[in-house]
């Protein structure tokens, strides 16, 4: 995108002033006794797999995903599973578009019937508009690793139900363990409680990196929750919070790259 198509994306997104006395380089690397910023520790507390689903079919789904060892592997497994109903419905699997190399993982909710068509996540409508808020940032999504909680895309776009998003979720997390990224970030409100087990809705747990524990890594991910691409088409006055968690994420995948450099050098 060229300065001017970035001007008329922020101002139509609410930036419409400046919020400094300068001009802030956000590529210069943090100085040296620059103080990291706070994460909040969310710890894990998703719901028990017997609350809402049968023990067995969620019992079976965690067995297989974790008995994958490459994101290979997990794919073969979920395209075998026939655990979860949605498959029956379902055009095509809808695994993850992008780079598992990138540290950067992007987490939305489910496939809708473009997405379905094509066998990728966010490639409709809202899925264009992804693309714009990403490039809105100097972020290209190809660089980046973009999944789903659901693979499988619910009949008529209707919300997974609770037993769906627990029987999928162990391979989501699995996905999360074999990539490794050093950020997670969650787009919409189903994707950000399965992943944190929080039970707050999307707007009290946006604007904030969490930390969350993910089975089969030895360390916490920072984790950004934000809204997703679908709500705010259909919301345009939500957008002013979604550029501010896009300068977020801008920020600490610049002090990450800023500090791999001082390593480097050292």
């Amino acid at each position: 995108m060229d300065a001017l198509a970035l001007l008329r994306l922020q101002i139509e997104w609410g930036a419409d002033e400046a919020l400094a006395d300068a001009p802030i380089d956000r590529l210069a690397a943090p100085p040296p006794d620059a103080v990291p910023p706070r994460v909040r520790a969310l710890p894990m507390a998703r719901p028990a797999p017997g609350a809402v689903a049968g023990p067995p079919v969620v019992a079976r789904a965690r067995e297989i995903a974790d008995a994958a060892r490459t994101r290979d592997e997990l794919r073969a497994a979920l395209e075998a599973f026939d655990g979860c109903p949605l498959k029956a419905t379902a055009t095509n699997l809808v695994f993850a578009d992008g780079d598992p190399d990138s540290g950067l993982m992007l987490v939305g909710e489910g496939p809708g019937a473009e997405e379905d068509r094509a066998g990728l996540p966010f490639v409709g409508p809202s899925g264009q508009f992804l693309d714009r808020m990403l490039a809105s940032i100097g972020l290209d999504r190809g660089k980046y690793l973009i999944t789903n909680v659901i693979p499988w895309r619910p009949p008529g776009n209707r919300n997974p139900t609770d037993n769906e998003v627990l029987i999928c979720l162990p391979f989501l997390l699995r996905h999360i363990a074999l990539v490794r990224p050093r950020r997670l970030v969650l787009l919409g409100a189903m994707a950000a409680r399965s992943v944190t087990g929080s039970s707050d809705g999307i707007r009290r747990m946006r604007g904030r990196w969490l930390q969350v524990a993910i089975p089969g890594l030895d360390a916490p991910i920072p984790a950004l929750p934000t809204l997703h691409p679908a709500y705010l088409l259909r919301t345009p006055g939500a957008k002013r919070d979604a550029w501010a968690d896009l300068l977020l994420l801008r920020r600490s995948l610049d002090d990450d790259a800023a500090g791999r450099d001082v390593k480097d050098a050292r």
